[in-house]
């Protein structure tokens, strides 16, 4: 929720940068991949080379908040020094309209795919939703503090990374799954990083904002919001 004043505004930082179809490269490239793997044999391999590596009895469940630890640091990010791009609240509206965008988008696959998962509890596999959360918010910590440390930038793909081979692991995802999830989650965060309908909103000096973003785990990952203005 936000009010819009022509004085006495705090105004959004404007993105210099300009959006080019080059940078969907990746993130295309890889949905490509996995879409190309889930029909393989590789996957089914890749799967059980997994399986051996990690142990059939492994189970963590440590990727199921380790698609959060880059909000947290984004949050942070000027705190420890670093320049965001963003004042707090359009990083919290960019972290909403982007992880509403990812989840839609693979929660409408997962039920027109239809694929079983490596241990058959269900046929909503393809593609992870853990992982696209984690490079959805990976990636706008990237954008939001690339330019003033591209090292801590940069560090949110660790833990996307880590959710990703984690979700393997636990024998919940094909490798397939997970690279279709990390694509659809890079070009989440991409595509509000740079263009947001929301980028104009302002909020008054007067009028006290105050929004909390936290993760809801249960039988679907996702992200709850509160918004209040005082």
């Amino acid at each position: 929720m936000g009010n819009a004043q022509s004085k006495d505004t705090i105004a959004a930082i404007k993105n210099q940068d300009k959006i080019s179809y080059k940078q969907f490269i990746a993130p295309v490239a890889v949905i490509t991949t996995g879409t190309l793997l889930i029909n393989l044999a590789l996957n089914d391999n890749l799967q059980s080379n997994a399986n051996n590596f990690f142990g059939e009895d492994f189970h963590t469940t440590v990727d199921n908040y380790l698609p959060f630890v880059p909000v947290v640091q984004i949050y942070l990010g000027k705190s420890f020094g670093f320049k965001p791009k963003n004042d707090f609240q359009h990083q919290t509206i960019n972290i909403i309209v982007a992880n509403t965008i990812g989840a839609a988008v693979f929660t409408s696959l997962k039920y027109t795919v239809k694929e079983e998962r490596p241990d058959q509890l269900d046929d909503l596999s393809f593609p992870s939703g853990h992982t696209s959360i984690a490079f959805t918010n990976a990636a706008l910590l990237y954008y939001e503090y690339k330019d003033s440390n591209v090292w801590y930038a940069s560090s949110g793909f660790l833990f996307a990374t880590a959710t990703g081979i984690l979700r393997i692991a636990n024998n919940r995802h094909y490798t397939s799954d997970v690279l279709a999830g990390a694509g659809i989650g890079l070009a989440s965060g991409l595509i509000v990083s740079y263009w947001n309908p929301f980028k104009s909103v302002t909020f008054g000096k007067k009028n006290k904002t105050t929004a909390f973003v936290y993760p809801q785990i249960g039988s679907q990952i996702g992200m709850g919001a509160i918004v209040q203005l005082n």
